[in-house]
């Protein structure tokens, strides 16, 4: 692996990486580089540590699935090359020997540039491109990234792949080999920054990604990897950080703060565990945390065995935010201590991109906006999912359709064709559209913006109930008489979209006066009252099969058939093969809303 101005600790067992100690970077001007505190003798040192994450292979600030500039109703905006100047102007103000720039992880999936070269040009080929997340990363000078679950999506080829061609360390204290036990990725980067008084401040970044991939990409890593708890490996690694001689422990995690996970015991380790770590495993100065796609600007936990404050932050995903940890050290009894740290974000949407990183990427773009526009087929009429997070839309009907039809062609002459084939959806984006006319691949694709595949697992009716009753806590509890405001019905208990599930190929009612565990009505099959005992087989994502969003039954239901081809590429070959989406084949109202058995809409 090429490396960039500063060289990594650590040894991949997988690919038998050497070790290697930093030398000191270049000195920027004296004023710029540390200060002395009037009228003191003592040495004082500052320094600044940028920090993204969840970039999800945003680059330029560009929906490819609306075809247009990115825009929210905050008016923010995306991608590295708005970062890029935000760096820029951060390395100008402290003086590029004073600062670091890290990631969190999830870098490599979730736009269709992304997905263009895992799929469709891929840089595993014999001659394949460079990622353009490793060039724009590259270029803007990353100095390590800890890896994220959905660096696993393409599995790991790809992901060996991209980390051969970023200039900078894929940090995984927790991703260890399966056989061995050994790190399968460098677990930390240790760089020393040069201050004006003749003492380098030596600064360690210990990367820790997240357990569920262990359960989210089985397919991908089991026999491979094993991926043990944040915690745990947090305990073994910092104390050897600091006895190498770390002055300052950064953590780059991709791992939420909340404490909870989506996939209750699949994994006997905690999802969103960072703040977990910084309570509880002393000698670490800072956290960055990734995974939740929320903004933290600034977040203090302090140790229970030291007493000492940790500074966590989190940079909301996509590029949007870029956070600085400002670090304050004074020399002291032989040594650099940490006096104080603070942290806070920075909002990208002040910045204009940087040209050096949309020129370098150019070609790169405008292959994947031809690619996106290419029209595959028709659709009787248009569909939209505004307001598919609280009715039974036409275009989940479409996902499910797609789905059930699939399943139960894949169990045709099997001995569960003569099971019924039951279908589940979630609204992942409210923006997603299907026009009359035309149908390009990005409107579908933007239907099924994640790399989930398709299984297909038993369930009863009455493990079905809990299933929906399950999924009915998304909605906030609205008494009889009270106003129904759309904005504030969904996400309760801080649910996300993809969390809800509608389930086709049933009937019901979800009654939102009641108390979530009580909310599902006239539950039917056929037009009768649903056996409790009956088999069912549900077309479900892989996500939701291995204990994502923690839906009960279904991670340890019999699974009858999977395969490996991603749900939105399933859609994007059934529309090819119809030529036209018509939903006068699948669009119904199965399910609805209501107030003791009035419908809210």
């Amino acid at each position: 692996m090429p490396l960039n101005r500063r060289t990594f600790l650590g040894r991949s067992a997988a690919t038998g990486a050497g070790v290697a100690l930093t030398g000191a970077v270049a000195a920027a001007p004296a004023q710029a580089q540390g200060r002395q505190a009037a009228g003191s003798h003592a040495k004082r040192y500052s320094f600044t540590v940028m920090g993204t994450t969840d970039l999800h292979g945003n680059v330029f600030n560009w929906d490819y699935f609306t075809d247009a500039e990115y825009d929210d109703k905050a008016h923010n905006d995306v991608g590295l090359a708005k970062i890029s100047t935000l760096v820029k102007q951060v390395r100008q103000e402290k003086g590029r020997g004073n600062t670091l720039l890290i990631d969190a992880g999830d870098t490599i999936q979730g736009t269709q540039l992304s997905y263009y070269y895992a799929k469709v040009d891929p840089i595993t080929g014999a001659g394949g491109p460079v990622h353009p997340m490793a060039q724009a990363m590259n270029a803007i000078g990353y100095d390590a990234a800890a890896l994220g679950n959905h660096e696993f999506n393409y599995g790991i080829p790809v992901l060996r792949k991209f980390e051969e061609q970023c200039d900078f360390p894929l940090l995984g204290a927790n991703a260890l080999d399966a056989v061995t036990l050994r790190p399968a990725f460098p677990p930390y980067w240790m760089t020393r920054l040069r201050t004006p008084h003749g003492r380098d401040v030596k600064v360690a970044v210990l990367g820790l990604t997240n357990p569920g991939i262990a359960i989210w990409d089985k397919a991908n890593v089991q026999g491979k990897m094993t991926f043990p708890g944040l915690e745990e490996q947090a305990a073994v690694w910092v104390p050897k950080l600091r006895s190498m001689g770390a002055d300052v422990v950064v953590v780059a995690a991709h791992s939420g703060t909340s404490g909870t996970s989506s996939y209750g015991d699949q994994v006997p380790y905690v999802e969103n565990a960072a703040a977990l770590v910084a309570e509880r495993v002393p000698g670490i100065d800072a956290i960055l945390v990734g995974h939740a796609h929320l903004e933290i600007p600034e977040y203090r936990v302090v140790n229970q065995q030291t007493g000492a404050e940790v500074v966590l932050s989190e940079p909301l995903r996509w590029g949007q935010r870029l956070t600085l940890f400002d670090f304050e050290l004074v020399w002291g009894k032989g040594r650099w201590t940490v006096e104080s740290v603070s942290a806070r974000v920075v909002n990208s949407n002040t910045a204009a991109e940087d040209p050096e990183i949309t020129g370098l990427l150019s070609d790169e773009h405008r292959k994947v906006v031809a690619y996106v526009n290419q029209v595959i087929g028709t659709s009787t009429a248009a569909m939209a999912a505004d307001e598919a997070p609280y009715k039974d839309t036409a275009i989940i009907d479409f996902i499910n359709h797609v789905q059930a039809e699939t399943v139960r062609e894949a169990l045709a002459g099997t001995e569960y064709a003569a099971l019924p084939v039951l279908s589940q959806a979630s609204c992942f984006s409210r923006t997603a559209a299907i026009p009359a006319g035309q149908v390009t691949i990005r409107e579908v694709a933007g239907l099924y913006p994640f790399e989930n595949t398709l299984e297909a697992r038993v369930l009863t009716g009455a493990q079905l109930k809990d299933y929906l009753e399950f999924s009915a806590r998304y909605y906030a509890r609205t008494p009889v008489g009270a106003e129904v405001d759309p904005a504030k019905l969904t996400n309760a208990e801080n649910i996300p979209d993809y969390n809800y599930d509608a389930v086709s190929g049933l009937t019901y009612e979800i009654d939102i006066a009641r108390e979530p565990g009580a909310r599902i009505g006239k539950l039917s099959f056929q037009g009768e009252p649903i056996d409790p005992a009956a088999r069912f087989v549900l077309a479900v994502n892989n996500y939701r099969a291995s204990g994502g969003g923690n839906f009960p039954h279904v991670a340890s239901a019999q699974q009858v058939w999977a395969n490996s081809e991603e749900i939105r590429n399933t859609i994007i070959s059934w529309v090819k093969a119809k030529g036209s989406i018509d939903g006068a084949r699948f669009a119904s109202v199965d399910w609805k809303l209501t107030r003791e058995g009035t419908p809210v809409f």
